[in-house]
């Protein structure tokens, strides 16, 4: 997250060391896709994190985020970017989870940015703190897991990339005794948009001895639709590989975070989440405190979602069990009733069904296709669904789900047809730099809407680069380049447009260092 005062990423740099015998895990470990404690028991994140290396003081935090029925914080931590976290200082914050019978993930933000922001240390540079604190984190394996260093790498390309400096910071690490679960963020922002970490993590994994490795996404304006989230859980899920979502929001500069489907699917799924962030934000992202001036009686509408919300903290979090607390409830709810369309629409429908049972409680629905597409999640026993195609038939069906994350059987299927989309009318398209450097840029989001009465089933929007700027990635839409003309043409997922609706996509550019000029000319044609 780019939170507090200036925006902050971060980046793990390269230390080169031999490879290392595979040693037992120590306390809190993975196995799998799943994050385990000591003694076995799964242990599944909910949390938010707090600012501590600028607010030092505040440290009612953590009992205040217990209260709320957290079960994990992720503290930020200082090595010298900003005022530097003694060991000293260390071992109390570790002290006061444990009072607060908190798990502590420790990150330290001072690589974040590194390549793009000024000021930023790298990760070899992050491991060497670790090291400097060591002592107060020996033994402590139980309750904490290490964040190596947050958000690594801008939007610009380093070297080394984030592979092998991840790769060397893990194994610097472990050469100098770490036992604990470690945790390392995703590249470009911590969104990943590039997929350095997607793509690389398997090997980044092999290559702890310890094989303790837990991979966290942020998920902000890049994770917008349900398809965006729910493709990059599949994509570890299948890789069997351990991940959290590290850092979200329901709101960024950078777009808006579809908060209910990466809660929802978290649940679903057994993988923790943390909110960003308890309070303190500065720097144009205030709206993303969850409390005010650090009050747990003045929640804020983020707070309540995060907390108190459908598939929130409180609902679904599970003291860990080296406090006592863990999860016994193994029976799944009943299997939801067959659902029932009504109000269909060329891009929507509605569906309900008769409530599961539970012997505690059911928390939430998933709806799916057929073949396994998730369409859509809910608290209640109704849905109403929307940017699906036109005349396109749709099999569904429906799973419960309780607290401790047990999902129930599928219910029977049922079917329904879409309309056909109107014609005539037209879209706009307009587009926002995000962010810049010398040498390049960040286009997002380009918004596309839909201006007509009819819902639209595809958009082509076409724009043009000045003179020696080049196209050097993109997401959210097919990108082609003739000469300086760019045509960016909609995915499966995003094409079907409601009338008033939008989407978005991006793409990042590179241009003659000095040169200032940005895209213009944007056109949209359906």
């Amino acid at each position: 997250m780019r939170p507090l005062l200036t925006a902050l990423a971060c980046l793990f740099a390269l230390f080169v060391a031999p490879a290392l015998p595979a040693s037992a895990a120590t306390g809190i470990h993975v196995s799998g896709t799943k994050i385990l404690e000591g003694n076995g028991q799964e242990f599944i994140m909910r949390g938010t994190s707090h600012a501590h290396t600028w607010y030092a003081s505040q440290t009612k935090a953590f009992a205040d985020i217990k209260s709320l029925k957290a079960n994990t914080v992720r503290v930020v931590l200082s090595g010298g970017r900003w005022t530097a976290n003694t060991v000293s200082d260390v071992a109390n914050v570790v002290s006061l989870c444990k009072q607060s019978k908190l798990i502590c993930v420790l990150e330290n933000h001072d690589t974040t940015g590194y390549g793009e922001q000024s000021g930023a240390y790298t990760l070899d540079q992050a491991a060497n703190y670790w090291i400097s604190v060591k002592s107060a984190l020996v033994g402590q394996e139980d309750y904490v897991i290490i964040n190596i260093g947050n958000e690594p790498i801008g939007n610009n390309a380093v070297t080394p990339g984030w592979a092998s400096a991840t790769t060397a910071a893990i194994q610097k690490l472990r050469s100098n005794g770490f036992q604990h679960a470690l945790m390392v963020d995703a590249p470009n922002w911590g969104q990943d948009w590039q997929f350095g970490m997607r793509d690389n993590a398997k090997t980044v994994f092999d290559s702890d001895p310890a094989k303790n490795t837990i991979f966290s996404i942020h998920m902000y304006g890049v994770f917008d639709t349900a398809a965006e989230i729910n493709a990059y859980m599949d994509a570890f899920k299948t890789a069997g590989l351990p991940l959290v979502v590290g850092e979200f929001g329901f709101n960024h500069s950078d777009g808006d975070p579809d908060e209910d489907t990466i809660m929802a699917q978290s649940v679903s799924r057994g993988l923790g989440y943390l909110g960003w962030s308890w309070s303190g934000n500065g720097g144009g992202v205030e709206y993303l405190d969850q409390v005010t001036n650090f009050d747990v009686t003045q929640l804020t509408s983020w707070g309540q979602r995060l907390f108190n919300g459908a598939n929130g903290i409180a609902a679904t979090s599970k003291q860990a069990s080296i406090y006592g607390g863990g999860s016994t409830d193994t029976s799944p709810p009943s299997a939801p009733g067959t659902p029932s369309a009504s109000g269909i629409t060329s891009s929507g429908a509605t569906l309900s069904w008769t409530a599961s049972t539970d012997n505690v409680g059911v928390t939430g629905y998933d709806v799916y296709t057929s073949t396994g597409t998730t369409l859509g999640s809910t608290a209640t026993n109704s849905i109403t669904l929307t940017g699906l195609s036109a005349a396109t038939t749709y099999q569904v069906n429906v799973k419960a789900r309780d607290a401790a994350g047990n999902q129930s059987a599928a219910s029977p299927t049922a079917s329904f047809t879409t309309l056909s989309g109107g014609s005539g009318g037209g879209c706009t398209a307009a587009g926002t730099v995000q962010s810049q450097w010398s040498t390049g840029y960040v286009l997002q989001p380009v918004t596309v809407t839909n201006t007509s009465t009819s819902t639209k089933p595809s958009w082509t929007v076409t724009f043009t680069l000045p003179a020696g700027h080049t196209v050097t990635g993109s997401w959210n839409a097919a990108v082609t380049v003739s000469g300086q003309t760019v045509t960016a043409k909609n995915l499966s997922y995003n094409g079907s447009l409601a009338p008033n609706a939008g989407t978005s996509f991006g793409v990042q550019a590179s241009r003659p260092s000095g040169n200032t000029a940005v895209p213009s000319g944007y056109t949209c044609a359906n």
